[in-house]
């Protein structure tokens, strides 16, 4: 190698250090006044190449010039596909951190609400006036964005409501430049500054400063014409709680309602008290239950049905008031009243029988629907029907009930030992057009299928229907007078099940008689009777005190108090076939 070809690699070689050591100076943020004695560096050697290996020499021979490009006109955001849109936001995202704003910021610290700013100045500044004393920041999200020129309005939205904000050049100065090219409908904003009414009379907050919290790379559904199919609104429901405020206030009683439940419970006296969710066998309740298996233990275990055998195990235990209010796993259909995930509160006094559960109920649902934060008052509405709470409900046996949908025929007055009775039951309940009648074999399951298909639907005000046949009821006391039955009610109202209650069995011969019943029913197929549950009689025949218990669907109950239509509306996420 020549020794001219070597200094020319060496002189490359320096020029290539210099040029990127520039540029990593220009990342660091170099001032321009800095940087020059590096520049002049580098043309010093690049001077020094011959004039053949110089870079970019510009041409002698004159060219015409291309003609610029015209440029392509921007699409509007309404023309934009949901990809392009996601994309148009993201880039603002890097827009703002290479201009050393953060767009997901750590903390804000909001000194009001919406909703407490409406009431902080109510009836106060008159339209056009301004209180310029007031400092105040809120945060909530972008729902909407108006601006004109050098001004625009924002309506922001919190969890307790909407609140208008102001922002205009003459107070943001170069920043409101940055607020109308990097804010977006949905992003969350935090706003500081005053507090004005404008002409027209709306409460508004004028900022002096504003902060993007959190870009969102998403438009609200309302860029595609709101958030209205069904199934979307429950698959979604981070964007049903976004655009539907009355979802929100749904989720909002229902947590009240709860709380209120606990509350009333607590200061009686009932002691709240967890049981298994997993269980080695299912009991409590007629129902299917969902499998599961125990990989270190090798155990086959079912999620719980009912919380029922656990809670009376602590009343025989010596506790004279418990209650778990929790989450139940029956594995059913899916409808409008049925989700295979719900939660009910479950509750057992000692010294006490079905009236007292009864008395219990009504103070329970009414306390509950009188709070401001829930009905406000005991008249509510529902669908098309308006409903009385007002105590005390009707309280109606099961035989009256049905015999005023079959006034030809009185089940009481059948014998249930006797085998003609199943005969004329199921012709009575045939020629009444209940249907399935011919497969039942017990006048008291004949009975409760008329109730179920004639009468439950049109019970609108509330009603107690009581004294239940014992063939549908393996855990309620035998009734005190009238053989065949126990002492066992539902609460019904809307053309629904809200409650169930026994004087609870405590013979533990009784009980085991109806176990063994149960798991034959089982054993032939019934895939929602129960076993018998050895832990649970062993319990029983420790002695249990007489005790009455009761069980209030949470879910339904919300349903009724928030006007909703289905169990979906109340349950949060509620379980729904996969998307496909």
């Amino acid at each position: 190698m020549s020794s001219i070809t070597a200094d020319l690699e060496e002189l490359n070689r320096q020029i290539k250090e210099k040029g990127d050591q520039i540029r990593q100076l220009k990342e660091d943020g170099i001032t321009k006044e800095d940087l020059q004695p590096h520049i002049a560096e580098l043309l010093a050697f690049k001077a020094q190449l011959p004039e053949s290996d110089q870079p970019n020499k510009p041409q002698k021979k004159k060219t015409e010039k291309p003609k610029p490009k015209k440029k392509q006109p921007q699409k509007k955001p309404e023309d934009m596909s949901l990809s392009e849109l996601r994309q148009a936001r993201l880039e603002k995202v890097t827009a703002m951190k290479n201009a050393g704003v953060e767009p997901y910021e750590y903390t804000f610290n909001p000194t009001r609400t919406a909703k407490g700013l409406a009431a902080e100045y109510d009836s106060r500044l008159e339209p056009g006036e301004e209180d310029e004393q007031a400092d105040v920041a809120l945060a909530g999200r972008i729902m909407t964005r108006r601006v004109f020129g050098k001004l625009a309005f924002f309506s922001v939205q919190d969890e307790t409501g909407v609140f208008q904000v102001q922002l205009d050049k003459g107070r943001l100065g170069d920043d409101f430049k940055n607020l109308k090219a990097w804010t977006d409908g949905g992003d969350i904003i935090g706003v500081q500054g005053t507090v004005r009414r404008t002409d027209k009379g709306e409460l508004t907050v004028y900022a002096n400063e504003w902060k993007m919290l959190t870009k969102s790379a998403l438009p609200l559904p309302d860029k595609f014409h709101g958030l209205t199919d069904i199934s979307k609104r429950y698959r979604s429901r981070h964007l049903d709680l976004i655009v539907n405020p009355e979802v929100r206030d749904t989720f909002r009683k229902r947590a009240t309602i709860t709380s209120k439940l606990r509350r009333i419970l607590d200061d009686m006296d009932f002691l709240e008290i967890e049981t298994p969710v997993l269980h080695a066998q299912s009991g409590g309740a007629e129902a299917k239950p969902f499998e599961t298996f125990h990989n270190s233990m090798g155990l086959d275990l079912t999620l719980r049905i009912a919380t029922e055998l656990h809670l009376k195990r602590l009343i025989v235990g010596g506790y004279n008031r418990v209650y778990e209010l929790g989450r139940i796993f029956r594995n059913e259909g899916i409808s409008t009243r049925h989700n295979p995930e719900f939660t009910s509160v479950e509750l057992y006094q000692a010294y006490a029988d079905y009236n007292d559960m009864m008395d219990l109920t009504e103070h329970l649902v009414c306390s509950i629907a009188e709070d401001e934060k829930v009905c406000g008052g005991l008249t509510i509405p529902y669908g098309e029907y308006e409903v009385s709470l007002e105590r005390p409900w009707r309280r109606v046996t099961m035989h009256d009930v049905v015999k005023e949908e079959i006034p030809d025929f009185d089940f009481a007055a059948l014998d249930p030992e006797d085998p003609e009775s199943v005969v004329k039951a199921r012709a009575a309940a045939a020629g009444a057009g209940v249907p399935g009648v011919g497969d039942l074999k017990t006048v008291g399951d004949i009975l409760n299928s008329c109730f179920e298909e004639l009468c439950e639907p049109k019970l609108i005000q509330p009603t107690f229907v009581i004294d239940y046949p014992v063939e549908v009821s393996p855990l309620a006391k035998p009734h005190r007078s009238k053989p065949g039955l126990v002492e066992r009610f539902e609460l019904f109202a809307v053309g629904r099940e809200h409650a169930n209650s026994f004087s609870e069995l405590t013979d533990p011969v009784d009980q085991r008689v109806r176990f063994e019943a149960q798991a034959e029913k089982k054993a032939a197929g019934d895939e929602e009777a129960c076993d018998v549950d050895e832990d649970f009689l062993q319990a029983l025949e420790q002695g249990m005190p007489p005790t009455g218990g009761l069980g209030i669907g949470i879910d339904r109950l919300v349903m009724l108090l928030t006007n909703s239509p289905s169990i979906r509306d109340v349950i949060a996420f509620p379980l729904l076939r996969p998307d496909q």
